[in-house]
């Protein structure tokens, strides 16, 4: 895994989020760590295909994906992800990848994304424990988006 195609993801991500949620994050360390689905955390995944065969996975708590969601609707208030939420939550992760296979074209890879998959259960999401290059953005006040790179062996 070259890591240079978490790059797109993490500049789009950090774009798309100060635009909508209207904060500025940090980015912590990238890394490589094993993924593991937990419960009360919810998955994006969005499958790249093309030049670079890989799926796409923001990772963050609900109690995150509900001050996201809250950013995004002007505030207001929620207590639970319904399917409002979970359309909302699925777009930011539909932005941000459009804008990183954008990135990925300029860059000479082509790439197609498939529509986002909210996933809000372990057991539900089908993925084997393996290895992401991964990246953790932190939005202050709000928490932590893990950017996730899984790439299809």
């Amino acid at each position: 895994m070259k890591a240079e195609y978490i790059n797109p993801f993490l500049e789009a991500a950090k774009s798309v989020i100060e635009q909508v949620i209207q904060i500025k994050p940090s980015t912590g360390q990238l890394g490589l760590k094993d993924v593991k689905f937990v419960e009360n955390y919810i998955w994006i995944q969005i499958g790249l295909n093309g030049q670079m065969n890989a799926d796409i996975v923001f990772g963050l708590s609900e109690s995150v994906a509900m001050k996201m969601i809250s950013a995004m609707m002007g505030g207001f208030s929620i207590s639970e992800i319904d399917e409002m939420g979970r359309s909302a939550i699925s777009e930011l992760g539909n932005m941000i990848s459009g804008n990183a296979s954008t990135m990925l074209s300029n860059q000479g890879v082509h790439v197609d994304i498939t529509p986002p998959k909210v996933i809000q259960s372990a057991t539900a999401a089908g993925f084997k424990a393996q290895q992401a290059l991964t990246i953790p953005l932190i939005m202050e006040g709000i928490g932590e988006l893990d950017i996730q790179v899984l790439v299809a062996s």
